[in-house]
């Protein structure tokens, strides 16, 4: 409780006058050399990757939102930047009772109907013929293919229809195209160069159910060899490779890695009562948190992704790893082949990759960027005053929750207005506009002017998740009441208010990484008040997205109202500045986070741990910088650690000599969590909770809970 406490006061103080807000972006670039993952620390799911050129891109699943089918481009894999979306809203049309063919309601929240958890996903995204192409899937519409000769646009659309989802494509040497697809009995299936459609009698079953594979793939011809990464959910996450010399088999498969999960364990998920369907808006559903085990992998580890060759010749894997609340979003992993095999990881430690590398094209001991000279960068510019020049076009971090209705809603005078319309909740109300949450925390907070509302007008700021919450302004005959509404419980707070000006400042704390949020006002902007509990969040796998947060506007009675503005939405990141986090210039103490003991310079020779009350010179140390994140540790007696053999328990002792102490590259796990990752063997410093052993230089990895040995915390 006091945590969270002093959580809540430090998030309310961001932007009120006390404390500086800031205006640094998440971004995976540490400046030095190295990157720290995620490389983004909002949703990106189902991430596929092309090279073209020294260029790359990166097109990844947006679901119901629009626009749709969103890609990333970067020069170095790291520092990436939005460039372009395939469309501006869903197309799709259905015939009405007179034949006539009309918009698909179900794509724009009409007629009760909506595609929560539907839309569009899984994109593959590739080059040939002089033009790009990227292929997805939307549900009850069959296969979609969009292709432009330029990354940024325009795109044409092509419904191939058919029944292919999850796939990977390859375009072949002679010309041919195949899509690879299925869960578990994996077909392969030819398509028409003009992507009109699949070829016919050409499916066929390439790789039997009963040889462990999943699906989400990614197909490519490697020296004259075919490759297919897919991921597999059961019964635990891991990521296989298939290879074979003929796109029709027979395939050979390999897990290519498992258990890799950065030290976060798989997220509460939101549960219905058995046998009931989701009744995503309406209010009484009775939803409940599912239990968490931290222990367990289950499938939040790094999977569902693709592989690229960098310009030096090194290959990479991007893959997403589910970050609870926040949703599944990139990860950027070094590979090594072995035996023809291309395995994520490095040497000595194939399976599993560091959350802090060097970059691409990098070395141990640079410490500037790479060739192309990046200068580190987050992808989107989050915050907005609404006040452009093109008076039609918003910021691309922005979406619309499913196609929106473009007479309602306009940019006037330096502000966002949304015209209400008929809604009974807010994942019903229309013209909802929303961006993803970034972590590890974050705070949004936005102006709402409310002299436009009319009579059963709600608008405010919300939480777009299932469940879902919000806190904002309820207008009833002339009277305005500040309302929180919870899902979860299905509880609402008003407080009576009276408003200078009619603007009122609404905030959303959210401590992402812990799955919790809460709301808070201001009548001043400048002191904040909170309102409505510490609310619970959770990963879901109704709608397959992580938390957002919404801009909204809607009527309860049932008839278009007047319309809410919207000014100066900031997005602040706590966590943002990284530079802090390793201990450099400091004397410290290093504490194991599986048994809450220090580290001790054992006089035995040894690294070892003793009772929680030593404050020994011996339990103090200081980091040796090498450059580029690399690290030595040295104990304030002045012996460095030096790892000698295998780094089994007892390896891990002192040396005088400083050119012999081990070199280590600094993991960077938040909070003042890290690792220490040896540059000799690639693997981790450790210390069992269980055996009474020393400390050993032989651990693989992070557990997802962090109590294993190897997560270790470090306090001044």
């Amino acid at each position: 409780m006091k945590i969270k406490k002093l959580l809540t006061t430090a998030l309310l103080a961001v932007g009120s006058g006390n404390i500086v807000a800031q205006t640094v972006s998440w971004t995976a670039d540490n400046g030095n050399g190295t990157f720290t993952n995620p490389l983004f620390y909002d949703e990106f799911s189902d991430p596929d990757i092309l090279r073209v050129g020294d260029d790359y891109y990166l097109a990844g699943t947006t679901m119901h939102a629009v626009p749709g089918l969103v890609i990333l481009h970067s020069k170095d894999l790291v520092n990436w930047e939005n460039v372009a979306y395939c469309f501006d809203r869903f197309d799709f049309t259905v015939s009405d009772s007179k034949g006539k063919r009309t918009d698909d309601p179900a794509f724009s929240l009409k007629d009760g109907r909506e595609v929560y958890g539907q839309g569009i996903w899984a994109p593959a995204i590739r080059y040939a013929n002089g033009q790009f192409y990227v292929f997805s899937n939307v549900n009850g519409k069959g296969l979609q293919c969009y292709t432009s000769r330029d990354i940024r646009g325009p795109w044409t659309h092509h419904n191939m229809q058919g029944d292919i989802y999850d796939l990977g494509v390859l375009f072949d040497d002679d010309g041919k195209v195949y899509a690879i697809h299925g869960y578990g009995k994996v077909r392969c299936t030819e398509l028409k160069p003009d992507m009109s459609g699949p070829v016919d009698g050409t499916e066929r079953v390439i790789i039997p159910e009963g040889n462990g594979v999943g699906e989400g793939h990614h197909a490519y011809k490697i020296n004259g060899m075919y490759y297919i990464i897919s991921t597999d959910y059961r019964p635990n996450g891991r990521t296989l490779c298939s290879r074979s010399k003929s796109i029709w088999g027979p395939y050979e498969t390999r897990v290519i890695t498992a258990d890799e999960t950065y030290g976060y364990h798989a997220a509460s998920l939101t549960q219905l009562p058995r046998g009931e369907k989701p009744r995503i808006g309406r209010d009484g559903t009775k939803f409940s948190l599912g239990p968490v085990n931290k222990d367990a992998t289950a499938c939040s580890n790094a999977h569902q992704g693709g592989i690229v060759q960098y310009n030096d010749g090194s290959w990479w894997a991007l893959f997403m790893q589910d970050f609870h609340s926040i949703g599944r979003t990139v990860c950027l992993m070094p590979m090594t082949w072995v035996d023809g095999w291309p395995m994520v990881g490095l040497e000595g430690n194939l399976g599993r990759a560091p959350r802090t590398w060097f970059k691409p094209g990098m070395a141990a001991g640079d410490t500037g960027n790479t060739a192309n000279n990046v200068e580190p960068h987050a992808p989107y510019d989050r915050s907005d005053d609404f006040n452009y020049k093109s008076a039609g076009k918003l910021k691309p971090v922005w979406q619309w929750n499913h196609n929106p209705e473009d007479k309602m809603w306009r940019l006037k005078s330096g502000r966002l207005r949304l015209n209400s319309m008929p809604a009974e909740q807010l994942m019903w109300a229309r013209n909802t506009l929303t961006q993803r949450v970034i972590g590890p925390k974050s705070v949004a907070t936005v102006e709402l002017y409310a002299k436009g509302m009319k009579d059963g007008d709600v608008a405010g700021l919300g939480n777009i998740n299932v469940p879902c919450s919000w806190i904002g302004l309820v207008k009833r005959d002339k009277t305005l009441t500040l309302r929180c509404f919870e899902q979860l419980t299905n509880d609402t707070i008003d407080v009576e208010l009276s408003l200078p000006g009619d603007r009122i400042w609404l905030r959303c704390m959210g401590d992402y990484d812990n799955d919790q949020a809460q709301y808070a006002y201001s009548v001043d902007g400048v002191e904040y008040k909170i309102l409505g509990r510490m609310m619970p969040l959770s990963y879901q796998l109704i709608s397959f997205q992580g938390s957002r947060h919404a801009l909204f506007a809607f009527n309860v009675t049932g008839k278009n109202g007047g319309y809410a503005e919207f000014d100066n939405f900031t997005l602040t990141e706590p966590c943002a500045d990284r530079s802090q986090n390793i201990p450099f210039g400091k004397t410290f103490r290093i504490i194991n986070k599986a048994t809450g003991r220090p580290a001790v310079c054992d006089p035995h020779g040894l690294l070892y741990d003793t009772h929680t009350g030593d404050a020994s010179e011996r339990t103090r140390f200081q980091l040796v910088d090498h450059g580029g994140g690399v690290v030595s540790l040295r104990c304030v007696d002045g012996r460095y650690v030096k790892v000698y053999g295998e780094g089994l328990p007892g390896d891990v002792r002192f040396t005088s000599d400083p050119k012999q102490a081990e070199r280590f590259l600094w993991q960077d796990y938040l909070d003042h969590d890290f690792m220490l990752l040896s540059l000799r063997n690639h693997l981790y410093i450790g210390k069992s909770p269980t055996t009474g052993s020393p400390y050993s230089m032989d651990y693989k990895g992070a557990d997802p809970a962090r109590r294993a040995g190897a997560v270790l915390h470090w306090e001044e």
